[in-house]
């Protein structure tokens, strides 16, 4: 058996069983580190991002490269932002807001905000608007009162 396919087979037994693959995580993260030149980004995009696998509820990236949308809420340089996970549900509560914007669909998702190396952008998905960050921007201050 060629050892993509015992990887493959094995991610497969293992999404089965409800278990996060780590090490492979762990080989492209050393990939992702490594990156010579991140980027150009800037606020309002929504960039596919390897978040990889992650403890517990923290939202990961998902397929061979475990990439995830995220918005960039907030640039601090060019290489570290706030962003914002997106998911494919389409929720709007207090922890959510609906999102339609060029290939993503879904919700972000305001209780994972995090801060993300630019290091782990893949490429551009789309844009939000103006007004669709201020939306978000006054549904987040509601949940840091």
């Amino acid at each position: 058996m060629e050892k993509k396919e015992r990887i493959t087979k094995e991610r497969i037994k293992n999404m089965k069983n409800n278990q996060k693959d780590f090490d492979d995580w762990n080989k492209i993260k050393k990939e992702t580190h490594n990156k010579d030149v991140p980027p150009l980004f800037s606020e309002r995009e929504i960039w596919w991002c390897a978040l990889g696998v992650n403890i517990g509820s923290e939202e990961d990236g998902k397929g061979k490269n475990y990439l995830r949308p995220v918005l960039i809420l907030r640039k601090f340089n060019k290489s570290v932002f706030y962003g914002l996970p997106v998911t494919s549900k389409v929720k709007d509560d207090q922890f959510h807001v609906s999102i339609n914007s060029g290939e993503i669909k879904g919700s972000i998702i305001l209780s994972q905000m995090r801060l993300i190396d630019s290091k782990r952008l893949s490429h551009l998905a789309g844009k939000i608007t103006d007004d669709g960050l201020k939306d978000i921007k006054k549904k987040l201050k509601n949940l840091f009162p």
